[in-house]
């Protein structure tokens, strides 16, 4: 049976995971933190400010990010939003050539069991 408990709040140089986006309010727990669990399949753990070029791989990939869902709370995201994105779907977005920047310190270790970390430094923010 896999765990289902909220995995430690460590970011990817295993210090306090920050803060990722409260505006809007993201999260697999809805907690504003890119925080896992073993109930969290799609490993929401990147903490991406998207852009037009993201959203419109994303949308052209099955998961539509932009458009509004208020049955669900959800505004929809604009360019420059900070939201917590599947590490999978990142990596795809590399992939693709349509991966969005990211926040090191706001990005979960556990995404290092789905993205090398020499990719997710090619998209940082938050280191020179």
């Amino acid at each position: 049976m896999a765990e289902t408990g909220k995995q430690p709040s460590v970011n990817v140089f295993d210090e306090r995971l920050e803060t990722c986006s409260t505006d809007p309010m993201t999260g697999f727990f809805r907690d504003g933190c890119c925080n896992t669990s073993g109930m969290d399949g799609g490993v929401h753990t990147v903490c991406a400010v998207v852009t037009e070029d993201f959203l419109e791989h994303s949308r052209e990939s099955g998961n539509d990010l932009s458009t509004p869902r208020p049955e669900y709370g959800f505004a929809g995201l604009k360019p420059g939003d900070r939201w917590c994105l599947c590490a999978s779907r990142f990596l795809d977005a590399h992939e693709h050539g349509a991966a969005p920047r990211i926040r090191l310190a706001a990005t979960h270790k556990r995404t290092l069991d789905v993205v090398p970390m020499d990719v997710l430094t090619l998209y940082a923010m938050d280191i020179s």
